[in-house]
């Protein structure tokens, strides 16, 4: 069997910077080195659904936590959120690892380690709900595809703990 069973879950925009608001992105199309770190280890990628997109659209304007705080915008997070912890407790379920949670740091919505974004409250209430507990690694805001060797080095750590 060539299944390793090794996953971990990351916010959309690290597979596709096009889902950031404009003028934010931090790379062309994904952070091809965060993940080249990740597909080295033949860890498999789960992107998490983009709740701002789903929201607002392409070219929603810049928001903080406090204006995506309302009870409209965490219905829909927590929509998203209970099919991506459906689909965690299968891979639970059948004896797959998941290694954690990659984030997005001051993210109104994906940031997992500083204030928790919208839908990362969401989705942890649900996953604690169904005794999941992950550990969570946020790629810092002033990472720069292409730039940051100490990010790479750190999520390194961060996967192999």
């Amino acid at each position: 069997m060539l299944r390793r069973k090794k996953i971990i879950y990351t916010a959309h925009c690290v597979l596709n910077q096009n889902a950031v608001i404009r003028d934010w992105e931090r790379a062309q199309g994904a952070f091809n080195s965060i993940l080249k770190v990740l597909l080295d280890k033949n860890i498999s990628i789960v992107q998490l659904p983009c709740p701002e997109f789903t929201f607002l659209g392409e070219s929603r304007p810049p928001m903080t936590k406090k204006e995506y705080d309302t009870l409209e915008y965490r219905s829909i997070c927590r929509k998203l959120a209970t099919g991506v912890v459906h689909q965690m407790k299968e891979y639970l379920n059948n004896s797959y690892e998941i290694i954690g949670l990659l984030g997005i740091g001051g993210s109104p919505s994906c940031d997992t380690l500083g204030e928790k974004g919208v839908f990362i409250e969401e989705l942890v209430n649900l996953m604690s709900a169904e005794n999941i507990h992950l550990d969570y690694f946020d790629i810092p805001e002033h990472y720069i595809e292409g730039e940051n060797e100490e990010v790479l080095k750190d999520l390194r750590s961060f996967i192999l703990d």
